[in-house]
């Protein structure tokens, strides 16, 4: 028998429930009662998300069919790797299929699923820790934010986002060979002890006046080939050369590295800036080298920032004498195109200019520009303009270099073939470089590639970013090789710009707010602005009795930072 409650039980029950709040609320007050209610819904949420976690992960199996593929020449077949633990499946074509990339092997890309529960369940399983491949979750998902809004006070172009490996997994991504070089396998440099001038524009001393018949069968790329690469004289780069370095430096250079970062100051144009965010790997594996002329020189040892010995921070100072040109912007054009010829046994470099301060560790660029892409040379494109005519008309207007010059280089070009840039270049997205930053691997078709570029810098004028188009896409033609060509923004997330030295000591001082310390009258807190009233942070005057620390010197006088 079902035994029910009489009605004036269940009124009285329900009223009570109903005085239960108020009383609670009486005796604790409303804030204390919606705390404690607000932290029994937290624990609730806690409880449940957690049994959700602690089910999921006793339960899922994840089912991989790993494959791992390498880039190969021509007619070499792909190789694939058994790991030990998995279980192929090779009848099931159906199977999900996870590339990844091991130090021994490459791969142009990383796939990975992004459902469990799209495995087929007829493969053999295994559990894979959550944590096994952790960059999935970091990059491969990966998409720039929504740009923000525009503002006024803020114009010209900014960094945006970029997603990098940690530093450990950026160095396990480090091919455990060279890539394979297109077409050109053995590459070796003219040397001239006389070299005399055929023609009327034909380059320098340095370069060993290359003619023109010289220069079109520099463009026919072949297996073996020999080109003019600056340093025609001497027995190697840097000795009595025209580029000249002390013999206990030219040893250093010779040493065998995977990575370095190399930059360079002529004239005492730029600051030597140091590097950030570099780990401790980085900072025992890849050493930092800083080419300056015997003026930079001069000038550091006068300001007490190379005193003893051949390091300023990071950097490893490495003195040139005796420079080829009159120009410094021209000078610096060596040793940031031919770092192969002064590093001979070297994989990997990073090139920033001397105005530029790098604050990403250098595995993670590496990582991200290069191996990330299978890519043998990254450069960033140029933030506005991506038309060759266009960028001339803009050095011209700015005076980066006179305008005769820049007209017979652009006339050179047109006569050869050059068009303004278009959508029929595609997948070219562009055809002028932000060139102040370069990833590069050193291997014979970049070698070349850098060359020939600065060939055509030797020849004409020193504004690089006019010539890269034309050597590239004359590369291009020959071999399937290409530039990865990223975002300037990207550029701008591993590198901050700073100022050349002259507009820096053209620019007026920091204008310095000055205080007038009074006797305190309880208003203004012991001290007043020049003519106008004290005021907070928030822009509102402070009113009387406000605390605000100060330091009291000697004499009496306030002393304010700023």
């Amino acid at each position: 028998m079902i035994v029910r409650k009489s009605s004036k039980l269940l009124l009285s029950s329900s009223r009570e429930k109903e005085k239960l709040l108020p009383l609670l609320c009486r005796f604790l007050g409303r804030r204390k009662v919606a705390m404690l209610l607000l932290v029994i819904l937290a624990l609730f949420v806690f409880i449940s998300g957690s049994f959700t976690v602690s089910k999921e992960n006793s339960n899922v199996n994840v089912t991989l069919h790993i494959e791992n593929v390498i880039t190969t020449g021509k007619g070499m077949p792909g190789k694939s790797r058994t790991f030990p633990g998995l279980k192929e499946d090779h009848d099931d074509e159906s199977s999900t299929k996870l590339k990844i990339r091991t130090r021994s092997d490459r791969t142009s890309h990383m796939f990975f699923p992004h459902h469990h529960h799209h495995f087929h369940p007829k493969l053999s399983t295994v559990r894979v820790p959550v944590k096994a491949f952790p960059s999935v979750n970091q990059c491969e998902k990966f998409a720039f934010p929504p740009p923000p809004p525009a503002n006024p006070k803020r114009i010209g172009p900014r960094p945006c986002p970029v997603c990098y490996l940690p530093v450990e997994q950026a160095v396990a991504m480090m091919p455990s060979s060279p890539s394979v070089s297109p077409v050109v396998q053995s590459l070796t440099y003219i040397l001239d002890e006389n070299p005399t001038r055929t023609e009327l524009f034909g380059g320098s001393e340095f370069g060993g006046y290359p003619s023109l018949k010289q220069r079109d069968d520099s463009f026919d790329v072949k297996e073996s080939m020999k080109v003019h690469c600056g340093f025609v004289k001497g027995s190697k780069p840097g000795y009595q050369t025209g580029f000249d370095i002390d013999e206990a430096d030219l040893a250093e250079l010779e040493q065998s590295h995977e990575v370095i970062v190399a930059s360079a100051i002529f004239g005492n144009y730029d600051i030597i800036q140091q590097p950030k965010n570099v780990s401790d790997l980085a900072r025992k594996k890849i050493p930092f080298y800083m080419f300056i002329d015997e003026e930079t020189e001069a000038y550091l040892k006068n300001s007490s920032v190379l005193v003893s010995g051949k390091w300023v921070g990071m950097w490893r100072i490495i003195v040139v004498r005796n420079i080829p040109y009159n120009d410094s912007r021209r000078n610096g054009k060596i040793p940031k195109l031919l770092l192969h010829r002064l590093f001979p046994s070297v994989r990997y470099s990073i090139w920033i200019d001397g105005k530029l301060q790098l604050v990403v560790d250098p595995y993670q660029v590496l990582e991200r520009f290069l191996w990330r892409h299978n890519a043998t040379f990254a450069i960033s494109r140029h933030y506005r303009r991506y038309d060759v005519f266009e960028e001339a008309e803009a050095n011209k207007a700015a005076g980066k270099y006179d305008n005769a010059s820049i007209d017979r280089q652009i006339e050179f070009y047109r006569k050869e073939g050059l068009k303004p840039y278009s959508k029929a270049k595609l997948p070219i997205t562009s055809d002028v470089p932000e060139g102040c930053a370069i990833i590069r691997e050193h291997i014979p078709i970049t070698n070349l590639f850098t060359c020939l570029w600065f060939n055509e810098v030797d020849r004409f004028t020193s504004r690089d970013q006019l010539s890269f188009s034309t050597v590239r896409d004359k590369l291009m033609e020959k071999v399937g090789w290409s530039v990865n060509m990223f975002l300037d923004c990207e550029r701008r997330n591993f590198v901050i710009q700073k100022y050349h030295r002259e507009l820096l000591e053209q620019m007026p001082p920091p204008a310095v707010r000055r205080f007038k310390p009074v006797p305190s009258d309880g208003n203004t807190n012991g001290r007043a602005l020049i003519g106008k009233k004290a005021f907070t942070r928030r822009g509102r005057e402070r009113k009387s009795g406000s605390k605000r620390h100060r330091k009291v010197t000697a004499g009496g006088r306030y002393s304010y930072s700023f």
